[in-house]
């Protein structure tokens, strides 16, 4: 466990030396005010390679490195499988973790993730990064303006390329269709009800009912492209205001039936950018704000993840059977 006084530029190691990690999240550790000290993958050359290129000791056995390294906390990015299970270990051992999404595969492992977070008080966080991202900041803040229950109806539009294994754990909706669901969840609250379709598990159409009583949808589907990216939302809030967000970066606002505000960023960025447009850079600047302040919360904390997973499971399970799912979200 560490017992060292935090820094002014907490000591980090990452687990995980792969394509995502690699691009981004090793490049933006030193920009989101934090020293790398150790890097750690089963594969001891990718280690190698990114400890020679962004810092830190190169390790194969993440025990090994946190008890040589003692870092102020462990960014986890690995496949899903392993995500709860790390987490709950580095925990146990008192350092803060931060996980990519999805927290885990399950919503019974993401609450066991979040009950071992609350019992050893110590940061947990995960790296849903449109929590983060310019534009859902905007429309948060925005939304804040008004009472909940003037919210009316949420609509989004997000679709990719083909996923090639997209089975038998239905990684479309896992992997990439996680991102709007816990958006939708931390735009509008919580979900009370859902109802699902799915095509093959490649297309789904999702309705939702919300707590305040707002509505919402979700179109989800891999039949499109990667190269020409869809994400488009729509929010609409009670007396002529509402909020369209375009892939993820450009909006308009309008008040009481008038536009009141507009962006339109200057260039093409879904695929790079400062890492504040793809919330990349925003969400490892809270994980170590959240270090530095001695948090143990975050925009992005664990119990919130698990919600996310819980509705997740509550679309998975309505489009299987056809009904009308309740999401059940248990209290720590």
């Amino acid at each position: 466990m560490n017992s060292n006084p935090l820094v002014s530029d907490p000591r980090l190691c990452i687990i995980g030396a792969g394509r995502l990690s690699t691009n981004r999240i090793f490049p933006y550790v030193g920009a989101a005010g934090a020293q790398l000290v150790g890097v750690c993958d089963l594969d001891q050359e990718k280690a190698s390679r990114n400890a020679r290129r962004f810092g830190g000791t190169a390790y194969s056995d993440f025990g090994k490195m946190l008890i040589e390294q003692k870092p102020d906390g462990v960014i986890v990015c690995v496949g899903p499988r392993m995500h709860a299970l790390l987490a709950i270990e580095i925990l146990r051992l008192g350092y803060p973790v931060y996980t990519e999404k999805p927290p885990a595969e399950s919503a019974t492992e993401a609450l066991a993730v979040a009950r071992v977070a609350k019992e050893t008080g110590t940061l947990c966080t995960t790296a849903f990064k449109k929590r983060y991202n310019r534009a859902y900041t905007r429309a948060k803040e925005w939304l804040g303006k008004f009472p909940p229950e003037n919210l009316l109806s949420l609509s989004i539009d997000y679709c990719s390329g083909l996923y090639e294994n997209n089975t038998p754990l239905d990684t479309f909706l896992l992997d990439f269709g996680i991102h709007v669901i816990d958006l939708a969840q931390f735009l509008f609250g919580d979900v009370a009800s859902v109802c699902a379709f799915t095509r093959d598990q490649r297309a789904y159409g999702v309705a939702l009912r919300f707590v305040n009583g707002a509505v919402g949808t979700l179109d989800l589907n891999d039949g499109r492209a990667w190269d020409i990216p869809t994400e488009e939302v729509e929010i609409t809030v009670k007396g002529g205001n509402f909020m369209t967000v375009h892939n993820s970066s450009a909006w308009r606002i309008s008040e009481n039936q008038k536009a009141v505000e507009w962006r339109e960023p200057p260039t093409y960025i879904s695929q790079g950018d400062s890492g504040y447009e793809t919330g990349h850079l925003a969400e490892i600047e809270d994980f170590v704000a959240a270090l530095v302040e001695k948090r143990t919360t975050s925009r992005s904390a664990i119990y919130d993840s698990y919600k996310s997973v819980v509705l997740h499971d509550a679309i998975r399970l309505s489009a299987e059977t056809g009904q009308i799912v309740v999401p059940m979200y248990e209290q720590l």
